[in-house]
């Protein structure tokens, strides 16, 4: 069932949901300029075997308000957009996955509004902790000098996004699944095309939204409100991830108290079907019981 909730005034966004109304709540947060359809209904469908399963598109994304330029926000303002995808539906907690930025959106989630979560899982993301990491060897890494995004990734972003068309635009989107996937798992550009080719149909246009790479970063340390967190949290390892990769996701599990490491072989910053099932099956066993 799809449904437009009110976000702030003259902010509507777009929702869907899935699965029993009377299941556990289940929140999908996706990652910057992504819309909700970034999920794969695959996924989405066997979380609803369990769960009542909202995603959502931010603003910015998909067919929600596009403002940015009227009105800017800073970033930290999406994760109340979150909360207000919940309340529109009448969930008082849930369980959230935030993918990438989405992964920060859930981590402010844990830090300021524990009372509404049920439990987290954070995918393809970075600690909002100034913490260190501690090596196994006992070396403590600031985060700031854990590895970086490949350079790849940066050059790609580097580039002005010029409007050459529908194809063009998909080609180059392609492209960019790519080289999020890693290089650990076979890419078939054909499913990346027809997500993508999904995702216009569903906006109504192919324009692509810069908004949140815009939007004010600043203000999103949760250190100490993390480190003794009482959410039960659970953070997906993925080995070929291009943009966080390892150690991030250990840190993140050393940052956030009584944090749960999962890893996803050959996963990278992106979900193609190959690794959704193990992907499903680790969310699903960490949302048991919470």
């Amino acid at each position: 069932m799809e449904r437009f909730v009110e976000a702030a005034p003259g902010v509507r966004l777009w929702a869907e949901e899935r699965g029993g109304a009377d299941a556990p709540p289940l929140l999908l947060i996706m990652g910057a300029q992504a819309s909700g359809l970034g999920w794969p209904d695959e996924l989405v469908d066997t979380l609803a075997a369990r769960h009542r399963v909202i995603r959502y598109d931010h603003r910015d994304t998909g067919r929600s308000t596009w403002a940015f330029d009227e009105r800017p926000y800073p970033l930290a303002r999406l994760a109340d957009d979150a909360l207000a995808v919940l309340d529109g539906h009448g969930v008082e907690r849930a369980h959230v996955v935030g993918m990438s930025m989405g992964g920060s959106l859930a981590q402010l989630l844990i830090a300021d509004r524990p009372e509404r979560l049920l439990s987290a899982t954070l995918v393809g993301t970075s600690a909002l902790s100034t913490a260190p990491y501690i090596r196994p060897d006992g070396t403590r890494t600031p985060p700031e000098e854990l590895p970086g995004i490949a350079p790849r990734l940066l050059e790609m972003w580097s580039r002005p996004v010029a409007d050459l068309g529908l194809e063009a635009e998909l080609e180059r989107r392609v492209e960019h699944w790519r080289a999020l996937g890693g290089d650990l798992l076979p890419f078939d550009a054909d499913e990346a095309r027809a997500l993508e080719r999904r995702i216009v149909e569903h906006t109504g246009h192919h324009t692509a939204s810069t908004a949140h790479a815009r939007a004010d970063a600043s203000g999103l340390d949760r250190t100490e409100r993390l480190a003794r967190t009482s959410v039960p949290t659970l953070v997906v390892s993925a080995p070929a991830e291009p943009v966080f990769p390892p150690p991030h996701p250990q840190h993140i599990a050393q940052a956030i108290r009584g944090a749960r490491l999962v890893e996803i072989p050959g996963m990278g910053h992106a979900l193609p079907r190959a690794v959704l099932a193990p992907l499903a099956a680790a969310i699903l066993d960490h949302t048991l019981g919470h």
